[in-house]
C-alpha cells in the first residue's frame, strides 16, 4: 500500500501489515527471472572486524534473489585485501571486492586524475563511485540497491524492502530511499537528520519562498539515510559529492533527472541502529562537525545552479532563521519523547544545534571563497566519453584483483 506524502511530491510506502519476509522474498525471486538484482556495500577495512558487517554477511548468505554483490573496499594494504577476500567468501551470491587503494584500480585512478576526472578526495562518494562504475561494466543487474556496512541492527527484510519498488516489473520507479524511525536504548538518535537537515530546509523556504527542490527534500522522511536503491542506467549519469554530501547529493540528481512520479521511500525497519559519529566541536575535519558542514555546502551549490543568489549577509540571515527554527523543533521532539516514554538530553542537543548553527556559517564562508571549486565527481557518461574503454578497464582489473593474482 502506498500514499503520497508532503502534498503527493514521492510516493511513500508504508510497512502497514509487516508482510512476512518470506512473501517479499517470494515475490522478489520472481521479479529477479526479468529484473536481475545487485547490491553495492561501500566498506573501510575496520568494519570488517565489528560485528555489524558479519551480521550483515551472515544474513545476505540467506539471499536468493541477488545476481550480484560489490564490495567497495577502502583503506585496506595488501594483507588486509586477502583478509577481505576471505571474509567475503561466504556469500554464496557471485560477489566482486573493488580493493580502491590496490595498484590497480590506483593505475586507473591516476589516468582520471590526468583528465581531471579522478574524484577529489577520499571517502563513501568515491567508494559508491568506483563501486557504480563496475556495476554498469558488469551488467549483471537491472536494479541495484546500496546500504551502509555499520547497521547493527540489521536484518535481510531491510533489503527485500528497500529493492521491491524498483525491482517490481509492474513499477515505473527509478529510485526508491529507505527510512526508519532513529530510535535506539530508548532515545532519539539521527541528531544531524533531526536538528540539522529538517530545520535548514525549512529556514531555507522561509528566506528563498517554496521552491520545488526545497519541498522535495523537505518531503524525504529521513533524507540521510544510508539505504536506497534505483534502477541500473541511474548510474550512468548521476554527478555525485565525494564527502559526507553524498546522500542530498543523490537526492538532488535524481530530482533534476527524473519526474517525481518516478521516485519514492519505503519504511524498512522498525528499528535501526548503527555507529555513531562524535560531535567533535573541537575538530571541524572530523565527526558530525565535517559532516553538517559537508552536507550545507550540498545544499547550497545546488540551490546555486537554480538561479539563487547567496552572499555573506545572506548566510548570516539563513544562520540565525535556522536556529531559531531548530530551538522549536528541539521543543517539539521533546515533547514527542516524554509522550513515548524516550529519553532527550535538551542540553546536548542544543550544544549539536549551536554547532550546526556555526557549520551552516562556515560552509556558506566556504562556498564564496572557492568558485572554482568541482565539487562532484564526473558521471560515468563523461568518463566514457573521454576513456571509451575505462569500463572494460576496470572489470578486468577487478576481476584479476578477486582472481587471486594480488
Amino acid at each position: 500500500m502506498s500514499d503520497f506524502y508532503q502534498n503527493g511530491i514521492i510516493t511513500n510506502f508504508h510497512n502497514l501489515t509487516r508482510r512476512p519476509l518470506e512473501a517479499l522474498e517470494s515475490d522478489l525471486m520472481g521479479f529477479s527471472k526479468r529484473r536481475p538484482m545487485g547490491l553495492i556495500l561501500p566498506s573501510l577495512f575496520s568494519e570488517l572486524e565489528g560485528p555489524a558487517l558479519t551480521r550483515i554477511i551472515d544474513q545476505l548468505s540467506h539471499v536468493d534473489y541477488l545476481s550480484e554483490i560489490i564490495i567497495g573496499l577502502d583503506r585496506a594494504d595488501r594483507d588486509q585485501f586477502l583478509r577481505a577476500r576471505d571474509f567475503f567468501a561466504r556469500l554464496p551470491q557471485r560477489h566482486r571486492i573493488l580493493w580502491n587503494d590496490g595498484p590497480r584500480l590506483r593505475e586507473l585512478d591516476a589516468d582520471l586524475a590526468a583528465e581531471s576526472l579522478s574524484p577529489p578526495a577520499p571517502g563513501k562518494g568515491r567508494n559508491v563511485w568506483f563501486c557504480s562504475g563496475y556495476a554498469i561494466s558488469s551488467g549483471r543487474a537491472e536494479a541495484i540497491a546500496l546500504h551502509d556496512c555499520d547497521i547493527t541492527t540489521y536484518d535481510r527484510s531491510m533489503l527485500a524492502r528497500l529493492l521491491y519498488p524498483v525491482a517490481n516489473p509492474h513499477f515505473n520507479y527509478e529510485f526508491c530511499k529507505g527510512y526508519y524511525a532513529r530510535i535506539a536504548e530508548g532515545k532519539l538518535n539521527g541528531r544531524v537528520g533531526r536538528l540539522m537537515v529538517t530545520p535548514l530546509l525549512r529556514a531555507l523556504k522561509k528566506i528563498h519562498g517554496p521552491l520545488d527542490y526545497l519541498n522535495y527534500l523537505d518531503s524525504y522522511r529521513y533524507p540521510l539515510s544510508g539505504e536506497f536503491a534505483m534502477r541500473a542506467d541511474v548510474l550512468n549519469d548521476i554527478r555525485i559529492p565525494s564527502d559526507w554530501g553524498l546522500e542530498i547529493g543523490v537526492l538532488s540528481e535524481v530530482h533534476r533527472n527524473y519526474s517525481t512520479k518516478r521516485l519514492c521511500q519505503v519504511d524498512i525497519a522498525d528499528n535501526y541502529d548503527h555507529k555513531h559519529q562524535p560531535l567533535s566541536p573541537e575538530d571541524a575535519s572530523t565527526g558530525l562537525y565535517r559532516m553538517s558542514t559537508d552536507i550545507a555546502k550540498a545544499l547550497y551549490r545546488k540551490l546555486a545552479t537554480l538561479g539563487v543568489t547567496m552572499n555573506e549577509a545572506h548566510f548570516r540571515t539563513l544562520k540565525a532563521t535556522y536556529y531559531r527554527t531548530a530551538l522549536d523543533i528541539i521543543e517539539n521532539y521533546y515533547h514527542d519523547a516524554m509522550m513515548n516514554g524516550l529519553k532527550v538530553d535538551r542540553h546536548s542537543e542544543e550544544q549539536a544545534v549551536e554547532l550546526f548553527a556555526q557549520s551552516i556559517m562556515e560552509a556558506g564562508v566556504t562556498f564564496l571563497e572557492s568558485p572554482r571549486d568541482k565539487p562532484f565527481i564526473p558521471s560515468w557518461s563523461r568518463v566514457q566519453s573521454a576513456f571509451p574503454d575505462m569500463l572494460e578497464r576496470m572489470y578486468d582489473a577487478v576481476e584479476a584483483d578477486n582472481a587471486g593474482d594480488v
